[in-house]
């Protein structure tokens, strides 16, 4: 647990540095600052794929407690292939659009804004209602385990190959719920290219053993990120906002790294900027870290160097200091927090006001990473602390 008080001024006039600023992203979407929601996986929805009252509760909290943008967990895309986790929301119809519009209005009734994070899972999908089968790039067994805490057990399954048409089809997809985002108000999409899902399992060489035009060189891996990137464009309004999310390590391979290092990293990234999108959020355990090696440019500091648009830093940036430091730096141009939104909804107001910062509780995500177990779990602590358990009521 830390306390800003008990820091000297100087201290926390750093800390404080540039996260307070307004941003302006390029489609004239205003932030009240530079501080986002990580898309967090919780798994909570209706088993048909609906946004509940609680997930409401939940985001509006990010909104009310200072965030400038929310960004939603991972929304599935169609109902063949995209669902990732049992309990998922989705945009795959009308009452999922219809659910969504609770969640938004709430959110922007705080002066936030939202956008959702559109997630296809391919290979790695460990629920999924509507098809018997995983489909991927290729048929190439995933490394790891499925993750217990979003209901997984075991080793993944063997993807099928994706035809030309499950392709046409995944593209489809989310271009078919960005028009639905749109429609629920939401201020924009995040394409999510990252973590091991679909579009990363397509950048990645060894989990794309295509030899059409999806397959083979860099450019065609990043081939279908681009196809998706682009029909996503198409079926929204010029203002509406896109933003494209990049990694190198995946939930099933944290310390994969790009096999050609910065020189990738740079090709990927003036790809991706080449493109209409108007942020790209990078991802790494530590986002200030040498992305390559142990000295360098972090992976935020290299997308900044070769795209256009504002770059979004996520990784361990709960700690003020260090979520300053990468503005400081310029090596990004704003930061999304995750395990410290989870620990805090209310960060920014806390940070502002010199108040605790407490240590992320591992227990708000386990065994159950829900929304249900982390209001369990925190009235448990509430209970205990006043000298009894929850459970014993």
């Amino acid at each position: 647990m830390s306390t800003l008080a008990d820091r000297p001024a100087g201290d926390a006039r750093t800390a404080h540095a540039g996260l307070f600023t307004p941003l302006r992203l390029e489609r004239g979407l205003s932030l009240r600052n530079r501080l986002a929601v990580a898309p967090m996986t919780r798994v909570s929805a209706t088993a048909d794929g609906r946004a509940t009252a609680q997930m409401a509760d939940y985001y509006e909290a990010y909104a009310a407690g200072g965030f400038g943008l929310v960004i939603t967990e991972g929304i599935y895309t169609d109902k063949a292939h995209a669902q990732g986790y049992l309990f998922q929301p989705g945009l795959t119809d009308d009452a999922q659009r219809d659910a969504w519009r609770t969640v938004v209005d709430r959110v922007h009734a705080h002066g936030g804004r939202i956008v959702a994070q559109l997630m296809h899972a391919g290979a790695l999908s460990q629920g999924n209602p509507h098809r018997a089968t995983t489909k991927g790039p290729s048929a190439v067994q995933p490394r790891g385990q499925q993750m217990a805490f979003y209901r997984g057990a075991g080793p993944y399954r063997m993807p099928e190959a994706m035809s030309d048409e499950d392709i046409s089809e995944a593209v489809e997809g989310y271009a078919q719920a960005a028009r639905r985002a749109q429609e629920a108000g939401f201020d924009g999409v995040e394409i999510h290219g990252a973590n091991g899902y679909l579009l990363d399992q397509f950048l990645t060489a060894h989990t794309n053993l295509r030899e059409d035009r999806y397959g083979g060189s860099l450019d065609n891996r990043l081939r279908l990120t681009v196809d998706v990137i682009q029909a996503v464009r198409r079926s929204t309004a010029k203002h509406f906002v896109v933003g494209v999310r990049s990694s190198q390590g995946k939930v099933n391979d944290f310390t994969h790294k790009w096999e050609g290092g910065e020189a990738d990293a740079a090709r990927i990234f003036r790809t991706l900027g080449a493109q209409p999108i108007d942020y790209l959020h990078t991802t790494e355990f530590e986002a200030w870290r040498p992305a390559f090696g142990e000295q360098g440019p972090s992976l935020a500091a290299l997308a900044r160097r070769h795209v256009p648009v504002p770059v979004l830093a996520n990784g361990s940036l709960h700690d003020p200091q260090q979520a300053g430091g990468m503005m400081a730096s310029k090596d990004a141009d704003f930061v999304s927090l995750g395990r410290g939104a989870l620990t805090h909804p209310d960060w920014p107001a806390r940070l502002r006001a010199g108040e605790e910062l407490e240590t992320f509780d591992r227990g708000l995500l386990a065994p159950i990473a829900d929304l249900a177990n982390a209001e369990c779990h925190r009235e448990e602590r509430r209970h205990a602390c006043g000298g009894g358990s929850a459970r014993d009521r």
